[in-house]
């Protein structure tokens, strides 16, 4: 059994960046916003995902490799880059990928949303009511809670929260103490909307809005009577986010976070976003307060946090303007009269998320509580959100006196706060609540009931490849597997003696597991499919992961496609193998499927000489999952099971010829086109499990 990564050498020129191969993610993610056959409100959702998701990448991503130059490292990467190098292309992509989405936003998106009574009102064009009622609007809500801070040697530079919005103002003049100083800074309070709804008297449309930087910028004067405003410029600044924590000096890990929860908010800076009117003076000004260079400022025509602007679709009643919506469907065989353990008896049951319903898995907890048949509950708790009904069912079965534990994920990034807060309120009932194992994340998705009947225990039990969170259960595509299968029971109990108790890890009859043998095994599937093509018969091998990097497992797909093994790799977003090399992966195909879900249950597919071993997990194929997270890959055993998890999870992504982007050999990304019937994936599931026909 091996806990580290393998430690072996592999050519540079076998693999992609992991940075760059995210960032061409974003690209496939903004192409959806200006795909016109996507909604218009969903455009500008897709719009706000690659903002969103570009925040999270610096926060992470290009924190780690600024790190790696402040400390002078000149490690490369797997494919051979140092992370100055590294930085400096980063910066190239992502003022490119800006430049694209800020042009699609202001010239395409902004004039189809006006032209559909949806507006966004610039202050150069606000009528003399609509500039009375923001004057009155910015004296009564806004201007009492600013705080404008003038900078001088009494006040220093203020600290300023990671992805915050502020002002940069500059003066000329002198105050009431003869003080000229030359320039200020406004922070935005965060409790003020970005996005301000007019009235429809004064805009002649249904949804005016203005910007919440619109209205400071016409009244900045007032927060400095008597000086004169040379400038107003926004600014943010995105921070270091990831967070460390020493296993040798860590006593109690719950209180160590909420400690360092509260300085995520100030750690290095990593970039700077500026409108793009900033004066010069001001933005060398800005860079030196925090310790960046040119090629860390991202200037922008327009506002710098287009995330706010998520909002507005849910704030638009226009039905028109936005997907069809569904009733996530139950499975067939699912009575929802009948006792849920009593379903489960029967047969397996397949849920796949969205199109099918969450709720057989609610129902299960809440059976844990009210079931007085129920003995007792674990389970694995990675994402779950702020306000889970999964939660409060546990929360009311310790009440109730059953034995509930609960193994939390304390360092699920950014759900650490949601975490700790479920963790105190759980030890408050008597729940058992452990953290897992110091050093290896828990993101195993797991949950197992042990009933009494007749006199004896039975276990069931609910594994899945997505977070217990039940709103992104309605927004990502993930399959869950609810079983009485003794020996998967078995198997699952044994992972939770691991992550509660202390002791060996027993052998499992048919989970793989992380970090123990999951990448093992993983390997040995993909050389056995060698083996049978070496051997003159077919070999065939379907992957379907959010990312793709762990350099030992693309190697052996090589292999595999040297030996003739037909090797299908769907991977959302992150893929280092490079597809379709002569010598080397002509067997490959790598696809992206990106459309109005999230793309996130993972699937291992091996002909195994027509046995057909088929595996769901909650693990992508990363050194991460493998080596430094407990995971499980669970076999689908039954056969009417294993014939949906390919008909429903694998064949429709193969052929997709419209939702699909293909990688080439020279890392490029080509969008499919259908040239006779159009196959969306997502749609095609749509219709055969909620009877909905996409818009």
């Amino acid at each position: 059994m091996r806990l580290n990564a393998p430690d072996r050498h592999f050519r540079h020129d076998h693999f992609t960046n992991r940075e760059l191969s995210l960032l061409q993610f974003q690209r496939r993610v903004l192409a959806q916003a200006a795909d016109p056959s996507v909604p218009l409100l969903e455009r500008l959702r897709f719009l706000c995902i690659v903002s969103s998701n570009l925040d999270e990448f610096f926060e992470v991503r290009v924190a780690g490799v600024k790190e790696q130059m402040r400390l002078g490292s000149v490690a490369l990467t797997t494919d051979g880059l140092t992370p100055a190098i590294l930085h400096a292309r980063i910066s190239r992509e992502v003022h490119g990928l800006i430049s694209e989405q800020y042009t699609l936003l202001n010239d395409v998106i902004l004039p189809a949303l006006a032209a559909e009574g949806i507006v966004f009102l610039r202050r150069s064009v606000w009528t003399d009511a609509q500039h009375l009622w923001a004057r009155e609007y910015f004296m009564r809500e806004v201007m009492p809670i600013l705080t404008p801070i003038g900078l001088d040697p009494a006040h220093p530079f203020p600290r300023v929260l990671n992805k915050s919005l502020n002002f940069a103002v500059e003066l000329e003049g002198r105050d009431a103490f003869g003080r000229n100083s030359g320039a200020a800074i406004v922070q935005a309070p965060r409790a003020l909307p970005r996005v301000i709804h007019l009235p429809k008297e004064l805009t002649g449309v249904d949804y005016g809005f203005v910007f919440l930087s619109s209205l400071l910028h016409a009244h900045v004067g007032e927060l400095f009577e008597g000086m004169n405003v040379l400038g107003c410029y926004q600014f943010r600044v995105t921070r270091n986010s990831d967070m460390f924590v020493d296993e040798e000096e860590v006593k109690d890990l719950r209180a160590t976070l909420k400690g360092e929860l509260q300085q995520r908010h100030f750690g290095d800076a990593v970039r700077l976003e500026l409108a793009d009117n900033c004066s010069e003076a001001m933005a060398t000004f800005l860079m030196k307060q925090f310790g960046l260079d040119p090629a860390d400022v991202y200037r922008v025509p327009g506002m710098v946090n287009p995330v706010r602007l998520n909002q507005v679709p849910d704030w638009v009643d226009r039905p028109d303007l936005k997907y069809r919506p569904f009733l996530p469907a139950r499975p067939r065989g699912l009575d929802k009269r009948e006792n849920i353990f009593a379903a489960i008896r029967r047969h397996d049951i397949l849920l796949h998320h969205p199109f099918q319903s969450f709720e057989p898995v609610i129902e299960m907890l809440k059976a844990v509580a009210d079931d007085p048949a129920v003995v007792s509950v674990k389970m694995t708790v990675y994402r779950t959100g702020t306000d889970s009904v999964l939660m409060e069912h546990l929360i009311r079965a310790a009440q109730k006196g059953k034995e509930v534990t609960v193994v939390l994920e304390l360092m699920a990034r950014f759900d650490e706060e949601a975490n700790i807060s479920w963790a105190a309120r759980l030890e408050e009932v008597g729940a058992h609540v452990v953290y897992g194992v110091f050093g290896y994340k828990t993101h195993a998705k797991l949950l197992l009931v042990v009933r009494r009947e007749n006199g004896n225990l039975r276990r069931y039990a609910h594994l899945g490849t997505g977070n217990y969170h039940p709103r992104t259960t309605r927004f990502y595509t993930d399959f869950g597997l609810l079983t009485a299968n003794d020996e998967i029971g078995a198997d699952v109990a044994e992972v939770f003696k691991q992550l509660t108790g202390l002791g060996q890890a027993g052998k499992l009859r048919h989970l793989w597991q992380a970090p123990f043998t999951l990448q093992p095994n993983v390997v040995a599937a993909i050389r056995e499919e060698a083996e049978i093509a070496r051997a003159g018969r077919k070999g065939r091998i379907i992957v379907k992961v959010n990312a793709l990097l762990e350099p030992e497992t693309i190697e052996a797909l090589y292999e595999a496609s040297q030996a003739g093994v037909e090797v299908s790799v769907i991977a959302r977003s992150v893929c280092a193998l490079k597809p379709g090399v002569p010598g080397l992966s002509e067997n490959i195909k790598v696809r992206s499927v990106v459309g109005r879900f999230l793309e996130h249950h993972r699937i291992f597919y091996f002909l195994a000489d027509g046995a057909e071993k088929l595996y769901l997990s909650s693990a992508d194929w990363m050194e991460r999952n493998f080596f430094k997270r407990i995971e499980v890959a669970f076999p689908i055993l039954d056969p009417k099971v294993k014939r949906r998890v390919i008909k429903e999870g694998l064949r429709p992504y193969l052929g997709d010829n419209c939702q699909a982007w293909e990688l080439d050999a020279e890392n490029h990304y080509r969008r499919k086109n259908p040239r006779t019937t159009r196959r969306a994936a997502q749609e095609i599931l749509l219709k055969e499990l909620t009877g909905v026909t996409p818009a």
